[in-house]
Order: structure tokens, then sequence, then C-alpha cells
């Protein structure tokens, strides 16, 4: 690795776990909704972003051009163990076989069934595909970037981040009264992210009820405001926006009597 581009990338991440820790300050849902709501979102958009900003930076080194694991290896080696998510980096090929920092190595295993493989052997990016990681069975929440050579595909650099590990950053980065949750849904209102990690990757309607899920659908229609609802039989309201990077609806909610 170049002693230029391991500075570089140094300077991304830094940047990048900075941005987290200046926006994660302690924030109360009781007092301060928008102000939690706000810290939330913007903690996880610019973590996201700033790993994507840092595969760009990999992607464009004559080490990720060569297509040989042996010279990207030591870029996604220091990549991954430098994110405070402890997420997983891979180099894929343009026929979906992949190596993983996870692994050491070539994964057996291929990513050309994934909904994002197109986009990426179309040249574009690839922000907050959600997945179960086939080299760690972890719920991972995928970014990555293409590898431009002669202005074509040669290959991809991925980070699988695992989302209960994002989750639990979020956790302890904010402080929160027992009666108060954050949580991210999907256009599908899949569960993305929650301070009670057992529900991630759920639907709405399998934490709650059917009625549930059409609800919370109806009222993501809007890019943001304040739904009030029922969950096993507790009362609560909650903010919400929609974040326009990720696609993803962010809440604060909050039990009330």
């Amino acid at each position: 690795m170049s002693k230029f581009i391991s500075i570089l990338i140094s300077a991304v991440l830094a940047l990048c776990l900075f941005t987290v820790r200046a926006e994660a300050k302690p924030a109360s849902v009781k007092l301060e909704p928008e102000v939690a709501l706000g810290a939330f979102t913007g903690m996880v958009e610019e973590h996201l972003a700033g790993i994507l900003r840092t595969e760009k930076v990999i992607a464009a080194t004559t080490e990720a051009r060569s297509a040989r694991w042996d010279d990207v290896r030591p870029l996604l080696d220091r990549f991954a163990q430098d994110l405070p998510t402890d997420a997983t980096a891979w180099f894929m090929m343009p026929d979906g076989s992949y190596f993983s920092t996870a692994t050491g190595g070539l994964v057996d295993q291929n990513l050309r069934d994934r909904v994002y493989f197109p986009k990426l052997m179309a040249g574009k990016d690839v922000l907050g595909e959600l997945v179960i990681s086939k080299s760690t069975g972890q719920r991972s929440i995928v970014v990555a970037a293409p590898v431009l050579a002669d202005g074509k595909v040669v290959e991809a650099v991925g980070v699988s981040v695992d989302a209960v590990k994002l989750a639990g950053v979020v956790d302890s980065s904010m402080t929160l009264p027992e009666n108060a949750y954050f949580y991210a849904l999907d256009a599908d209102t899949k569960i993305v992210l929650h301070r009670h990690q057992a529900r991630m990757f759920k639907t709405v309607a399998e934490v709650g009820d059917e009625s549930l899920g059409s609800a919370f659908k109806a009222v993501m229609g809007k890019e943001g405001g304040v739904f009030n609802y029922s969950l096993s039989g507790k009362k609560m309201t909650s903010i919400f926006r929609k974040s326009p990077s990720l696609g993803w609806y962010f809440f604060i909610a909050q039990q009330y009597k």
C-alpha cells in the first residue's frame, strides 16, 4: 500500500468518524425530539456516506484496478479494522465471485444473485441495500462502489455493515428515556435499525400486526411529520423524516399514557 493512499484513507475515515461522534450528542426525546431525530438520522447517513467516500478512494487505486486480491487486501483490511461497526469489506469480480476480509480470501459463495449486482455492473454506487451476509450470516447493510478501468467496470469494492452493531453504536451515542425508541424503516416497512435489536430486519406487521403495517405505509407517503399509533397495547407517539440519500424513514418514538 502506498504511503499516500494510506494517509488519504485514514483522513477520509477520520472525517467520517469525527462527524459521527460530533452528530451523536446526547439528546432527550422527552425534551427535544427534533434534536434526537436529527442526531439519529445524521449519524447513520454520515457513517454510510463516509464508507462510500472511502470506497471510491480505494476503487481509484492501482491496487484495486489490478484485480488481484493480494494487492488490494491491505487497503481493505485497514479499512474494515478502522470502522467502529467492525464491518466486513469485500472485493467482487465481474462474475460475482468475491474475496472478503472476514474470511481472508476467496469466499465459497457468489454475489451474482444479489439485487444490487446489476447496479454495480452498470457502474453505479450502492448505498443501503439490506442483506443477510453470505460470508458471516449477519444482518447487513451494503455500501459498494464499482472499480472502473478504461470506462468499464472491472471489479467492485463493497462493505457489509453489521446492522446490529450499527444500532448498538447509535444506542450508546444517544441518551433516550427507557420509554423512548429510535428506529429506521425501508420503503417496505422493514425495520433496518431499532433500539431493540431483536426487531431488526422484520417488517412492522411482523412486530405488531397487519393493520399496523398498513398504517405505517400510509404515513410514509410523507417526507416527515408526527405519527401516533398503538403497539402491543401501548400508545406511542413519534416524529419521523425521510432520508433523501437512503430512502429510509427515521423515527423517534415514545410511549405515552
